[in-house]
């Protein structure tokens, strides 16, 4: 995996955010917020045990979340994260994991029992089914942080 500077992270660095600018100094007034997004990001897109939901299979989640979200810098990220390891998974796996994932992402209100009883039918447990929901979250995350850091880039910060 692509490893960014260790004074870097993924949101500063998806944004253009130059090193000791206004808006990285306010953010560095905020340590643990920076150093806890960026965890989140390596603990849920490359964790030491992955369970059954592979490391492929969530980054090709990571991808739709942002393409789905209409983040073109997150989905780059994502997508050259996918072709890291390997490129995207392909079959009726990987195909009810999407359809669930843009359910979830679009209209999680319409998500139902008969969703997960889908995603088990293809062989994802509970672990695998929490982990999958832990990444769609943690993504649309990323998206409304980096939206508003965007935002908040555009204006002279004081």
């Amino acid at each position: 995996m692509t490893q960014l500077p260790e004074t870097a992270d993924l949101l500063e660095s998806i944004i253009g955010v130059a090193p000791g600018s206004a808006l990285s100094q306010l953010r560095a007034q905020r340590p643990d917020i920076v150093r806890h997004t960026q965890g989140s990001h390596d603990v849920l897109l490359s964790p030491v045990d992955p369970g059954g939901l592979s490391p492929a299979e969530r980054a090709l989640v990571a991808v739709r979340v942002a393409e789905i979200s209409a983040h073109v810098g997150l989905a780059g990220h994502y997508r050259s994260l996918l072709a890291e390891r390997g490129g995207p998974p392909h079959g009726e796996r990987a195909n009810t994991i999407l359809r669930h994932v843009a359910c979830v992402t679009a209209a999680p209100g319409t998500a139902s029992h008969e969703h997960i009883d889908t995603l088990r039918a293809v062989g994802l447990d509970a672990r695998d089914i929490v982990a999958l929901t832990q990444v769609v979250a943690f993504v649309s995350y990323q998206v409304r942080a980096a939206t508003g850091l965007a935002l908040l880039a555009q204006e002279k910060v004081q």
